[in-house]
């Protein structure tokens, strides 16, 4: 499995475990430390993600402005489990790299799309990065509603930040 697949599948996991001890009515809660956002909320918009990278894969198509907004994965954690499992399962099909054309407005009406060549490989990464962005968004969240869900020190983490930290640590001892 090369490191993007692992990568993909070590944020997945992450998330499969911070969300499984959740109650529909902790992953749910708008927070006003998230602005009124939910922990669902953001899983659901992160898997929505791969979604679409996995909706528009054969026809090379990719485009996360059509996103479905599933109201069951964000307010039902075990849909959300449900949607990572067939996301690993997505993932680890990617067996090579696939030119891609990633489609995006930025007009305010989103009618005026652009056109961007890509690849799937580029695409995970981008992924990997949302991914991990929304994670670290999430932490804050379990903080408020969720204190007892224990989450790894490296989540929401990125892995540059990690090997910096681990850098600084080693020089000073």
């Amino acid at each position: 499995m090369n490191q993007l697949i692992l990568t993909c599948h070590t944020l997945l996991d992450q998330l499969t475990h911070s969300v499984k001890p959740l109650t529909t009515e902790e992953f749910a809660c708008p927070l006003k430390v998230l602005s009124g956002a939910s922990i669902g909320q953001h899983v659901r918009h992160t898997l929505e993600f791969f979604m679409c990278l996995e909706k528009g894969f054969e026809a090379g198509i990719i485009n996360y402005d059509k996103r479905t907004h599933d109201k069951n994965i964000e307010g039902r954690p075990e849909r959300a489990l449900q949607a990572i499992q067939l996301i690993k399962t997505f993932i680890g099909s990617i067996q090579t790299d696939k030119p891609l054309t990633l489609q995006i407005a930025y007009d305010e009406e989103g009618s005026e799309s652009i056109e961007v060549q890509t690849n799937s490989y580029r695409e995970i990464i981008y992924n990997i990065e949302h991914t991990v962005h929304h994670m670290a968004i999430m932490k804050i969240g379990f903080r408020e509603v969720a204190p007892h869900v224990i989450l790894p020190v490296d989540f929401g983490v990125a892995a540059s930040t990690l090997r910096y930290r681990q850098e600084n640590f080693e020089k000073a001892h």
